[in-house]
């Protein structure tokens, strides 16, 4: 009966856990020409972050390895340097268990000296991530908070150039 249980139980939890799949019925947030407007979240320190109209740049990492590639890059920088670009990064956690979430990820960030804006919700992950290739790095540009441009990239080399630009 004990065994019967656990395994219910261990079934139940990877199947909340498990699920990267995007309802087709999404409508795409990342679209030229679209407004950011409503892009509201919370930094690795829980404090809330609107977007401005001076902000240019916005670097989006859906993935682990990605997130681990944009952070390794932006931790050799000065705290300031995404201010400074008028850029913001946002880290997609939101596929990882919140159990993981909670215990490891968000206090990992926190290690950071650059600001991290941090998507935690599954559906409003998947409307930023529908219609991009989201195993890249995305540097969407904007001018008042309107898309007017979005890239693609894989390595920091490409990053360093699109954020400088």
């Amino acid at each position: 009966m004990k065994k019967t249980l656990l395994a219910a139980l261990s079934v139940l939890f990877f199947l909340g856990c498990s699920s990267n799949a995007t309802p087709e019925t999404v409508k795409p947030v990342l679209v030229a020409q679209q407004s950011l407007e409503s892009l509201k979240l919370n930094d690795q320190f829980e404090v809330s972050h609107e977007l401005d109209a001076q902000t240019q740049k916005i670097i989006f990492a859906f993935s682990k390895d990605i997130g681990h590639t944009c952070n390794e890059f932006l931790a050799t920088k000065t705290p300031e340097y995404l201010q400074e670009n008028k850029a913001i990064f946002v880290a997609d956690v939101s596929s990882a268990p919140s159990l993981i979430r909670s215990m490891f990820i968000l206090p990992g960030l926190k290690d950071f000296k650059h600001t991290v804006w941090v998507l935690e919700d599954k559906d409003i992950s998947a409307a930023y991530k529908a219609g991009v290739q989201s195993d890249k790095i995305i540097v969407v540009y904007l001018q008042n908070k309107i898309i007017t441009d979005i890239q693609t990239f894989t390595t920091t080399q490409e990053l360093e150039a699109a954020i400088q630009k």
